[in-house]
């Protein structure tokens, strides 16, 4: 589990003086990587079914070809949803053969998927396309691996001095970092004045965890809301574009059973005005119903029965 930063919550505290103070973790997985002679790579590949996000880290050190240790394991998804797509299309092509009251939604499946295996085919991943809304339900069940969003991390040696040059080994429009994680786990077993110093004696600047984290959080379509009082400030994770009756579910079971509705408002604006009740002065608290859709930052209070 990594704790998702949130700088706002150090003046959410200066407002409320909380007893408690928690902050929303994201579960991030240690996989090893699949084998070239696909050893136990089915084990693995299932276990990476159940993940929103995959986060790609190749090794750019020792004369270690990371370009073609990218390719590779692209190449491994792309095989295994081949297989996936394929084994269902021949099921669905002997089913629609045969009279039954469901054949006409069978033959709109087979027609959906089609266009993706050939895709497939092509060596093209499915999350560079823009599946339709029928095409996301028709594949939704099979978890997709090329169709899932992904951030690559590149593994640099100690002295690499030009990241940037691993640029070109990237999709576009995927989200990268590069520097060396040996480095960077040497240096976080420091203590912060020890940290400080050397970075400083040595010129080197420290990888910003914070920004790789947000950036994995934005990949896998995740986003953070507040619950704060007296008692505790709070933040929670829940998916973008979730509904007010999403969060008051998770955040307890009852509260969704008995929604009425949910008091909402923008974090920056209590932090700006400095109280509830100026904001509440300034018409910025509002009663939303249980499908409204949360905002990023959006603080909520659930009134239930």
């Amino acid at each position: 589990m990594c704790v998702v930063p949130e700088p706002r919550v150090e003046a959410l505290c200066e407002i409320y003086h909380p007893k408690k103070v928690s902050l929303a973790a994201l579960e991030i997985v240690d996989l090893p990587g699949l084998s070239r002679t696909h050893e136990d790579s089915a084990a693995k590949l299932a276990m990476i079914r159940d993940a929103s996000c995959l986060v790609m880290v190749i090794a750019a050190f020792d004369d270690n070809d990371a370009a073609a240790d990218l390719r590779n394991f692209e190449e491994d998804l792309l095989i295994a949803d081949l297989d996936i797509v394929s084994g269902r299309i021949e099921r669905l092509r002997e089913q629609v053969k045969k009279p039954r009251p469901n054949r006409d939604e069978l033959q709109a499946e087979l027609e959906l998927l089609l266009p993706l295996q050939e895709t497939l085919e092509q060596g093209q991943a499915l999350h560079q396309l823009e599946l339709t809304p029928e095409q996301q339900r028709a594949t939704k069940s099979f978890q997709l691996l090329s169709e899932k969003p992904r951030l690559v991390i590149v593994n640099t040696g100690d002295t690499e001095q030009r990241p940037q040059r691993f640029e070109s080994l990237i999709p576009e429009g995927t989200p990268w970092f590069a520097f060396s994680v040996s480095f960077e786990l040497e240096l976080a077993r420091m203590d912060e004045a020890e940290r400080a110093a050397f970075c400083q004696e040595m010129q080197v600047q420290l990888c910003d965890r914070d920004r790789v984290i947000r950036a994995i959080m934005e990949q896998s379509g995740q986003m953070l809301f507040f619950t704060t009082g007296e008692k505790e400030v709070r933040t929670w994770l829940i998916r973008v574009g979730a509904t007010a009756l999403e969060a008051a579910d998770g955040i307890h079971t009852d509260l969704a059973r008995g929604f009425i509705r949910a008091e909402t408002m923008n974090v920056d604006d209590l932090i700006r005005l400095g109280s509830e009740r100026d904001v509440k002065a300034h018409n910025l608290l509002r009663p939303e119903p249980k499908d409204y859709v949360l905002q990023k930052g959006d603080i909520i209070l659930v009134r239930h029965n």
